[in-house]
Parts: structure tokens; sequence; C-alpha cells
């Protein structure tokens, strides 16, 4: 049991950002459907949260923390959803999304 989360691994990146998206998952799957277009906003409020929780337990005195808190929490969030893998042109698209025809008209991969 001490192998899963702990109070350290939700300090370090991998941790939080595990923490988020599982959390944000979570919350859709229990509020259902028309979560789906918040699920980015309550991902984002928990990676905020979490750094903030994080600076607030830190040792460091002064402001400058809070600031590198938000800038902490912007990177949890991103490396929860995988924001990282932009641009999206360089992603596979899936054959659902092919078979919908989901693909922007105006922005499109010229390579």
């Amino acid at each position: 049991m001490n192998d899963l989360f702990t109070w350290a691994a939700l300090g370090s990146l991998t941790g939080a950002s595990a923490a988020t998206l599982l959390t944000t998952n979570v919350i859709g799957g229990l509020i259902g459907p028309s979560a789906d277009k918040a699920r980015k906003w309550i991902a984002l409020g928990i990676a905020l949260a979490l750094s903030y929780l994080t600076a607030a337990f830190a040792t460091d005195v002064g402001a400058e923390k809070w600031i590198i808190a938000f800038f902490n929490g912007l990177v949890i969030f991103s490396a929860a959803l995988g924001i990282n893998q932009l641009p999206p042109g360089n992603r596979q698209a899936t054959p659902t999304q092919l078979a919908q025809g989901n693909e922007p008209r105006f922005i499109r991969s010229w390579a």
C-alpha cells in the first residue's frame, strides 16, 4: 500500500500529473457525458490546487513561490492532458476521427 500515492509522490511532476488525470477522469465518469466539455477546466483546477498545496508546504519564504506555483500548475496540467504533444498535425489520427470526418477545415498539415 505504501507504493501507491504518497505525499512525496504528489509533490513530483509525475505524481501530480497522474493524480490530475485520474481525478479528472473519475469526476467526469461520475458526472457522465455532460462533463466532457468541463474536463479541461476540472483538470486545470486540480493541477493548480495541487501546485498551490505543494507551495503551501514549501519552506521557502517569499512571494515568488506563489508565482512559480502558478506556472508549475500549468506544467502539471499540460503533462496530464498531453498538451506537450503539439502540434496536432504530428499526431497520428485515430480511425474514429477519420471515419467521422473531424478533420479541421482550414488548418491542415502540409507535410
